[in-house]
């Protein structure tokens, strides 16, 4: 019983690793697959990740020592390369935002390509 058992479980353990494995390069390369079509709005794009990342905060009225309110497209616009330069600050330097750990490198890059395409609010 027991060597069956130890068999069943090395014969599992092989398929799930084979299976696991691939040979094909479209799986191990980064593909071009862009949700935003290359285009980047606040609407689309910066608004819910202001909302979900800053107003925490950056709400109107600011709390939480922020100094000042991230809640409409004009504010995230006037801010915009600043907000950048605090979203890209390794968790722990001085001014890095959110307080809460650094965000994703996708998301940082996401504002950088908004703010390059000219901060478009639509």
């Amino acid at each position: 019983m027991k060597k069956s058992l130890i068999y069943f479980l090395t014969m599992t353990f092989m398929v799930v690793v084979a299976s696991c494995s691939s040979d094909s390069e479209e799986d191990l390369v980064p593909t071009d697959d862009d949700p935003t079509n290359g285009t980047v709005t606040y609407e689309d794009n910066i608004s819910s990740l202001i909302g979900g990342s800053c107003l925490g905060c950056h709400s109107s009225p600011p709390t939480n020592g922020a100094p000042f309110s991230l809640t409409t497209f004009s504010d995230v616009e006037s801010r915009a390369s600043g907000i950048l330069t605090a979203i890209s600050r390794q968790t722990g330097e001085p001014r890095a935002m959110p307080p809460g750990g650094r965000l994703p490198q996708s998301t940082i890059d996401l504002v950088d390509a908004w703010i390059d395409q000219g901060t478009p609010e639509n």
